[in-house]
C-alpha cells in the first residue's frame, strides 16, 4: 500500500460526517478530528498550521508551505472535510480490484489525500517554489451550506488560484452549473370532501404546474446551451399539500431543483418562472429555499495558472461539470477557481462509494508536477 493509499484509508476510518446528517449528540459529527489528524501530518512535513473556527467545533484548516523567497503569488488547494452519512460498514475502508471503497473515498477524501500527499512531498524536497506560497485549505460544510468556503470568501484572504478538490475524473474544470431551489406555492379554498365543488383544490392546481415544468418548461431549457455545460435543467423534487383525504386542500407547496448556467441569477429565475406560469394562465408564489445562493462557475481557461495546471494534467481543452461546489463561492470573492480531483461524481454518496487507486496516484502526481512548476 502506497503512502497516499494508507492516508486515504485512515481518512475514511476517521469519520467527519456533516452534522446535518446525524443527531446533535452523535460522537462522529463534525470535521474537527479529521482536521487535527491532517494538521499533525502536515506539521511533521514542516508546514505551518493554522485553525480558523467557522462554526462551533468546526474549523477550517490551513497548512501552508512558504516559498524560498518573498511571496509574490499564492495557490490554494481546497478540498472539503465533511461527508454525508452512511451505514457502519461504509466507514471501514476496503481495497478490492484496484479500487478503494468507503464513505468519502470519492467525495472528497480522495482529493484530501492527493493534495496533502503532493504538498508534503514538495515540502520534503530540496527545492521549493521561489515566490509562490502554497496552502492546503481544508474547509468544512460543503455538503450543506458551504460555511467553510463562504467564511473564506468573506475573510479578505486572497489567492491567485484556488484548486477545489472534487471528483472530476482528473479533468481541470473551469465551469460548473449553479444550483437553485425554487419553492412554488398554490392557494385554493378548503371544503368538505363530500362537496368538492364548493372548494378549489390547490393540489390540482399544482399538478398542472408539475406537468408543465416537466414538459414545456424543460423543453424550453433544452434550447439553451453552454459550450461546456450543455443546457440548464429542471427537476421536481418535493410536493406537499393537504391535511387529510376528506378536506379539499387549500394549500400546496412544490420544491424544484433548477440547475443554472453562467449568467443566470436567482432573481432572474423567479421572474422567468412567473412569466412562464402567466403564459399558461397559472400563478404560484415563487421564492428560493436555498440557505445561500449557489451560483454557477465560469473561470477563464486562458488564465496562466489554469493553463499551467492543464499542462500538468496533459489536457488540451477545459471541462465542465453539472454539479455545484465551493469553486463558485471563492470565484465570486475574486479568487480564480477551478475544480480538479480523482474520482467520478457518479460514485459520490452511493452505498458502495469508491475511487480508483490508479486515479488517486495519478492525481497526486499531477498536483505535484503542477506545484513543482510554480515559480
Amino acid at each position: 500500500m502506497t503512502k497516499t493509499e494508507k492516508l486515504l484509508a485512515e481518512l475514511i476510518e476517521l469519520r467527519s460526517i456533516n452534522p446535518a446528517f446525524l443527531p446533535e449528540e452523535d460522537a462522529w459529527t463534525g470535521e474537527r478530528r479529521v482536521a487535527e489528524f491532517i494538521a499533525a501530518i502536515a506539521a511533521d512535513a514542516g508546514l505551518e498550521i493554522e485553525f480558523c473556527e467557522v462554526l462551533p467545533g468546526r474549523p477550517n484548516l490551513f497548512a501552508r508551505l512558504r516559498p524560498a523567497g518573498r511571496v509574490r503569488s499564492r495557490v490554494w488547494l481546497v478540498p472539503h472535510l465533511d461527508t454525508v452519512g452512511g451505514a457502519e460498514e461504509q466507514f471501514t475502508p476496503r481495497k478490492r480490484n484496484g479500487r478503494f471503497y468507503g464513505r468519502g473515498a470519492c467525495d472528497t477524501k480522495g482529493s484530501v489525500a492527493a493534495m496533502l500527499s503532493a504538498l508534503c512531498q514538495l515540502a520534503g524536497q530540496k527545492e521549493r517554489p521561489a515566490s509562490t506560497e502554497i496552502t492546503l485549505v481544508a474547509v468544512i460544510d460543503e455538503e450543506i451550506g458551504q460555511a467553510g468556503s463562504r467564511w473564506l470568501a468573506k475573510s479578505g484572504l486572497k489567492a491567485d488560484l484556488a484548486i477545489i478538490g472534487e471528483p472530476t475524473r482528473l479533468k481541470v474544470v473551469t465551469a460548473h452549473k449553479g444550483s437553485s431551489w425554487l419553492r412554488l406555492e398554490t392557494r385554493g379554498k378548503s371544503a368538505h370532501g363530500a362537496r368538492p365543488e364548493l372548494g378549489r383544490n390547490a393540489i390540482h392546481l399544482m399538478a398542472r404546474i408539475v406537468d408543465l415544468l416537466e414538459t414545456d418548461y424543460a423543453a424550453e431549457l433544452r434550447r439553451r446551451r453552454h459550450p461546456l455545460l450543455g443546457p440548464p435543467t429542471v427537476s421536481v423534487g418535493v410536493i406537499r399539500g393537504g391535511t387529510q383525504p376528506n378536506i379539499v386542500p387549500d394549500r400546496c407547496v412544490l420544491e424544484v431543483d433548477r440547475r443554472t448556467l453562467p449568467g443566470e441569477t436567482e432573481n432572474g429565475l423567479r421572474r422567468e418562472m412567473s412569466r412562464f406560469l402567466r403564459k399558461h394562465r397559472l400563478s404560484a408564489a415563487c421564492s428560493s429555499s436555498k440557505l445561500a445562493p449557489c451560483l454557477p462557475l465560469e473561470t477563464d481557461p486562458r488564465h496562466p495558472l489554469v493553463v499551467q495546471l492543464m499542462c500538468a494534467a496533459r489536457q488540451e481543452e477545459p471541462a465542465g461539470v453539472h454539479y455545484f461546489c465551493d469553486a463558485s463561492v471563492l470565484a465570486r470573492a475574486g479568487i480564480p477557481s477551478v475544480v480538479f480531483g480523482p474520482g467520478d461524481i457518479a460514485q459520490a454518496h452511493t452505498a458502495n462509494e469508491w475511487i480508483s487507486l490508479a486515479a488517486l496516484e495519478r492525481g497526486t502526481a499531477t498536483l505535484l508536477g503542477f506545484l513543482q512548476s510554480l515559480s
